[in-house]
């Protein structure tokens, strides 16, 4: 005790600041940690016009879930069902939910949550935990469709983030905010036009684009960062307005395509309208590689009717030039007028069409091409065999006859030739480093 009281006494000054120091240091970590350990904020721009319903893929999945989620070839998994099965080849089909799954709010999703905006069916809630859907016909694709990320009231979702704000004017989004639990924050801005996406990025409004076509504007800028990704879920090509003449006539579309030099536009190459990563692909199709030779000798054998004032207008947007300006060289390389007619919309008539197109989720493309679906089907295309296939292909459910279904879908599509598979496009996402 007498050489504790003798430290005290020799230090009671010091000892009395320390303790001091020590709780004022205490009372301020109260207010400095939030600054010390807060999370990163990122401003990214968005090139789209989206409603609250049509939010791009790439912002809904940090939000929610689907009742089911793809694999990287389009198989379904569980997600916020554990699992699903149909007891009459495709026409109702029953999940059942995982227990364990929260909403944002903190209750338990349970299936009278679920709630898509689906048309032409009934849905049955028989307990918490089993969501039943009923069809008029038989859909095989439908636990595809149902990855599709799903909200309660308000976008509360299941996912990592939250939505924190929604900017709309009109019923376009302008931007949107999500954070989580860390105090990460990601706030997504949509512009209209991919120049003004990366007019953004120029100004400062956004700290960080992504999905651009053309990046090359950022080459010299010392502070960017610039990465390029192949989109496989994407396909750029061309699709012929096959409903007049002369592209009606199948041997000039083949012509067209064989007359395209596809190297010189991109990388890597599409040849099918199905994605290469896809379970249901077909590698064997016809690949239409570049025969100037060859295109000339059919164009010569075409009829006199067609090859007299034989005139091609090939319709695409601002971000196509560039390739739309090669493709109408080697069409008039191949003894065909052409020319370019630049639109920022899909017009309603049209030639040729050049876009990026997104690939389905599922191989079933009834809608872009069976002839009863002409709003749809922008190549105006139709073919009683292409449309039996498509048929079949959505009404069975075994994955295997459905495999062999879209295999010959697409070696009989591709050998008609209604569009031009090009290549798979990479887009370019811009930060700042």
């Amino acid at each position: 005790m007498r050489v504790l009281s003798t430290f005290v006494s020799r230090f009671k000054f010091v000892i009395v600041v320390g303790a001091f120091v020590g709780a004022l240091f205490f009372i301020l970590l109260k207010y400095i940690s939030p600054m010390l350990f807060a999370g990163t904020t990122e401003k990214i721009g968005i090139t789209g016009r989206y409603s609250a319903t049509t939010l791009p893929k790439e912002v809904l999945f940090f939000v929610g879930n689907g009742l089911t989620k793809l694999d990287e070839s389009g198989i379904p998994e569980p997600d916020l069902a554990l699992s699903w099965e149909t007891p009459d080849n495709g026409k109702t089909w029953i999940f059942k939910l995982d227990p364990n799954r929260i909403w944002h709010d903190g209750k338990k999703v349970m299936s009278q949550d679920i709630k898509y905006q689906f048309t032409d069916l009934s849905v049955e809630t028989p307990d918490s935990e089993t969501i039943v859907f009923k069809l008029q016909n038989s859909y095989s694709a439908f636990p595809v469709i149902v990855s599709k990320v799903v909200f309660k009231k308000g976008l509360l979702g299941t996912g990592e983030y939250k939505v924190k704000k929604v900017t709309v004017s009109g019923n376009i989004v302008q931007n949107i905010s999500l954070d989580n639990e860390k105090g990460d924050i990601k706030v997504y801005k949509f512009y209209p036009t991919e120049e003004r996406t990366k007019l953004a990025y120029k100004l400062g409004e956004v700290t960080k684009i992504e999905n651009i076509i053309n990046a090359s504007s950022f080459s010299a800028w010392r502070g960017a960062k610039t990465e390029g990704s192949i989109q496989k879920g994407e396909y750029v090509a061309i699709f012929f307005n096959n409903s007049v003449s002369p592209l009606s006539e199948k041997n000039l579309r083949q012509a067209l395509s064989y007359a395209i030099n596809k190297d010189a536009l991109g990388t890597p190459r599409a040849i099918s309208p199905i994605s290469k990563n896809s379970w249901a692909y077909n590698p064997q199709v016809k690949p239409y590689e570049y025969d100037m030779p060859k295109a000339k000798k059919i164009i010569s054998e075409l009829p006199k009717e067609i090859t007299e004032n034989l005139e091609i207008t090939l319709t695409t947007s601002p971000v196509l030039l560039p390739a739309a300006e090669k493709i109408v060289k080697d069409w008039k390389d191949a003894g065909v007028n052409a020319e370019i007619r630049v639109q920022g919309a899909i017009p309603q008539d049209y030639q040729a069409l050049l876009v990026i197109f997104d690939i389905p989720d599922d191989p079933d493309q009834y809608s872009l091409w069976h002839s009863t679906q002409m709003t749809s089907n922008i190549s105006k295309y139709a073919d009683p065999r292409i449309d039996k296939l498509l048929e079949d292909g959505r009404a069975i459910v075994n994955a295997e006859e459905r495999k062999k279904i879209y295999l010959d879908f697409q070696r009989f599509l591709v050998e008609d030739a209604p569009a031009v598979f090009l290549y798979y496009p990479t887009t370019y996402t811009v930060e700042r480093k």
